[in-house]
């Protein structure tokens, strides 16, 4: 690496690493990231129930084959949907409110039980979730019935379940978990708490010591609801407004460039790009892809990065593998590429980007910037365009390439996007490959030479 690349690095680290390795070790968002992954189970499960109906959109030969199994049960099999994607938001707010107040309780030493801040972060977001309208000079629950769905008792009640508690409130579950800990953490820290004498059992002590925390909530809570709701909003819509431009950018070509590279130029300087900015826009990815279920047609959306993009991994690195292990020379690159092609072929790829090595390589930055960018490009304009469906479901990460967009979308045609996104960030792998194989032959006839 000569002095101008070095200086490349280097002011990568700072301006790039320092700043994003800072904003990784915020409290609250690692404990978002934290509840991004908790509910990826979940996620999964709920989808390939999902996957199930959608199937005969795509194989409509098989319409009357499910009209007379499948869909006899669909009311009752939807429900592990309805109970997972359609609850997310509680899910999350649940995950939130724990992580967050184990983390002040292990860092700051606090005498926080990490299941009442959950309890109260529950509580605070639930109080948000019914709609509450100012008329005839009183604020009352909204109640309507129309077609699409019910407001009963402030309660909006689709097909699908309770409205809000889906993945579209999963930014207000957010900021409620957030609130709620945050005072739940200044009422222990003041002692605005009440205290039990030490024969009193743990469990029952810290129920008492979650009262007057729960009181400073409700009250907070409470205010700022009437006050947004005398505004003629409330929360639900105020925070729209500026996750909503985030939101936005996800579904723009730039935004997801802008994204995909920001997470390879993290890993080339050796930072798990993958999981810090997942982590932080799994809340929105997982909020388009309920707009596609509702209808939509976004494309960043769900599991959209293993299915067009990180193709064997960070960098779409399947096909410099495949190159690796098959076409190699050097000694280096074939032992490594046949000892790293099956986890390749489950987006497993550390082995090449720490083994050959791809990150703090400057031989291999280009390529490794552009393949995911290109492929990412293809698998966006083939869903916007409408050339293949979007996605609607999760499906595990290390699911193959090809296979893993069929299951995200229903549509057979997702292989084929998968696998046109496979062949371009194949073909712009293949010449750096060539160069760099020849670098390390001749390195290695070097060695042998001395030898």
């Amino acid at each position: 690496m000569d002095e101008s690349e070095s200086k490349l690095f280097g002011f990568l680290e700072k301006y790039l690493m320092g700043p994003m390795g800072k904003v990784a070790t915020w409290r609250f968002v690692r404990a978002i990231m934290a509840a991004g992954m908790a509910a990826i189970p979940l996620v999964i499960v709920g989808s390939m129930f999902l996957v199930v109906n959608v199937l005969p959109e795509t194989f409509t030969f098989l319409e009357g084959f499910f009209e007379a199994t499948f869909f006899r049960f669909q009311d009752l099999y939807m429900l592990a949907n309805q109970t997972t994607i359609g609850l997310l938001a509680l899910y999350f707010c649940f995950t939130i409110g724990y992580e967050y107040t184990s983390i002040f309780a292990e860092e700051e030493e606090i005498d926080l039980s990490p299941l009442n801040g959950a309890l109260l972060s529950i509580f605070a977001f639930f109080m948000t979730v019914p709609q509450l309208i100012w008329q005839n000079g009183e604020m009352s629950l909204v109640n309507t019935i129309n077609d699409d769905a019910a407001t009963i008792g402030g309660w909006e009640v689709t097909g699908d379940g309770i409205s809000r508690l889906d993945a579209t409130g999963v930014f207000t579950a957010i900021i409620m978990s957030i609130i709620a800990v945050q005072l739940y953490r200044l009422c222990v820290k003041r002692n605005w708490i009440i205290k039990m004498p030490e024969q009193v059992p743990t469990g029952v002590s810290r129920s008492f010591t979650a009262l007057i925390p729960a009181f400073v909530i409700a009250f907070a809570v409470l205010i700022l609801n009437g006050v947004l709701v005398l505004m003629g909003t409330d929360i639900f819509e105020l925070i729209q407004i500026p996750f909503g431009f985030v939101t936005n950018l996800t579904g723009s070509w730039l935004g997801m460039l802008v994204i995909t590279f920001l997470v390879h130029i993290l890993w080339i300087v050796g930072i798990h790009g993958s999981t810090i900015v997942g982590g932080m826009l799994a809340p929105i990815w997982l909020n388009n892809m309920q707009a596609n279920i509702n209808g939509a047609n976004l494309p960043y959306a769900g599991e959209f990065q293993t299915a067009y993009i990180l193709l064997g991994g960070a960098g779409a690195t399947l096909g410099l593998c495949i190159f690796m292990a098959f076409l190699a020379k050097s000694k280096q690159m074939s032992v490594l590429g046949k000892t790293a092609l099956v986890p390749s072929f489950f987006n497993i790829n550390e082995p090449i980007l720490f083994g050959l090595p791809v990150i703090y390589n400057p031989f291999m930055a280009i390529p490794f910037f552009l393949a995911p960018m290109v492929s990412a490009s293809i698998g966006y304009w083939a869903i916007k365009l409408g050339f293949v469906s979007p996605i609607v479901a999760m499906m595990p990460w290390p699911t193959p390439p090809g296979l893993g967009a069929f299951i995200s979308s229903g549509d057979y045609m997702a292989i084929v996007v998968a696998l046109i996104c496979l062949i371009a960030a194949s073909a712009i792998w293949y010449p750096f490959f060539r160069m760099y194989d020849q670098k390390l032959l001749a390195q290695e006839a070097g060695e042998d030479a001395l030898i």
